[in-house]
């Protein structure tokens, strides 16, 4: 059965032609962190554990939390798929809308789903997960609420794969013991082919994921540039600014076409643009693919573009509204 996400490019073109596409249907960063030249080490060998220590202890710093609980994983994505198989199956309480593969791997794995629009609501359930802060509509909860979360269910599991820019909101450096945090690093960084992201909870829970995962989960490429790139803390602080201004720009560009802001984060904006399937219809003859929801027929999400081409080319699609 197919599920419903963002970047099926090939789809947009087979509608609407081959072409120059902006795929602004994710909510990757289109300023990617520049990839130096790698050792041919990186290539040739299996991962070294000398090179995951590395990205671990690289990680955890960025993270503001302890090495032993930060595992790197092939993807935010890998860990949503195997958690659900590892815990005892029981009720899952998940704040909706949110990210959809959540509930389709708990019903995969044999969970019951109750879906609640209040964290208030999530007491008691086996399995609480957060998306925080949420995609597609960026509401944002505080760690102390979370926190007294963890304390109200069996679980908690908190989704941050667009926290990069809020550090604020990190449940990582006051973890409790029944949480388990996911990081995506192909979002904030744009490097989502390298299918890497990061896993931090107990030591314990850490031991389980690495042994359900197998070895060289993560490969030698991965290792050494998201490594690199993590602690180019001077690229994370340029990114953050430019995404924190194109983010409003982007705001003031809908607007001008009737478009309501509903919410978003950094790296993607939401929109109430009235009839949903119109306006991506536009925006994809100026050959720019956006997301729509099957849950609603109002809301579109666009990322934010990249460079002043793309600026251009979505400015020009807006005035044909």
């Amino acid at each position: 059965m197919r599920r419903d996400h963002g970047g099926d490019i090939d789809m947009a073109a087979a509608r609407y032609g081959e072409g120059d596409w902006i795929d602004l249907s994710t909510g990757i960063n289109r300023r990617p962190w520049p990839i130096a030249e790698l050792e041919d080490h990186a290539w040739h060998a299996l991962p070294t554990a000398a090179a995951q220590r590395r990205l671990t202890e690289v990680a955890a710093t960025w993270f503001r939390c302890e090495p032993s609980s930060v595992l790197p994983v092939a993807g935010a994505s890998a860990a949503i798929q195997l958690i659900p198989r590892l815990l005892p199956r029981g009720r899952a309480a998940i704040i909706a809308p949110s990210y959809n593969e959540h509930a389709a791997s708990l019903r995969s794995a044999g969970w019951t789903i109750t879906e609640c629009a209040r964290i208030e609501d999530m007491a008691g359930a086996d399995l609480a997960v957060v998306v925080n802060p949420n995609n597609p509509d960026g509401r944002e909860w505080q760690p102390e609420l979370l926190t007294e979360l963890a304390g109200q269910t069996g679980y908690l599991i908190v989704d941050e794969s667009f926290a990069d820019p809020r550090p604020d909101l990190s449940l990582a450096p006051s973890l409790p013991e029944n949480a388990i945090i996911l990081r995506s690093f192909g979002k904030f960084w744009g490097l989502a082919g390298l299918r890497l992201g990061f896993v931090i909870a107990a030591p314990a829970m850490l031991r389980q994921i690495a042994e359900s995962a197998g070895p060289w989960s993560v490969n030698g490429p991965a290792l050494e540039i998201g490594a690199a790139a993590m602690a180019d803390h001077g690229w994370a602080d340029a990114a953050v600014m430019y995404h924190s201004e194109a983010s409003l720009r982007l705001d003031r560009l809908a607007m001008s076409v009737g478009w309501h802001p509903v919410g978003g984060t950094h790296l993607f904006r939401l929109y109430d643009a009235g009839d949903a399937i119109a306006a991506q219809d536009r925006l994809a003859r100026a050959h720019i693919w956006t997301r729509r929801f099957p849950y609603s027929d109002r809301w579109l999400r666009l990322g934010i573009p990249g460079s002043s081409r793309e600026w251009d080319r979505l400015i020009e699609a807006f005035h044909s509204f």
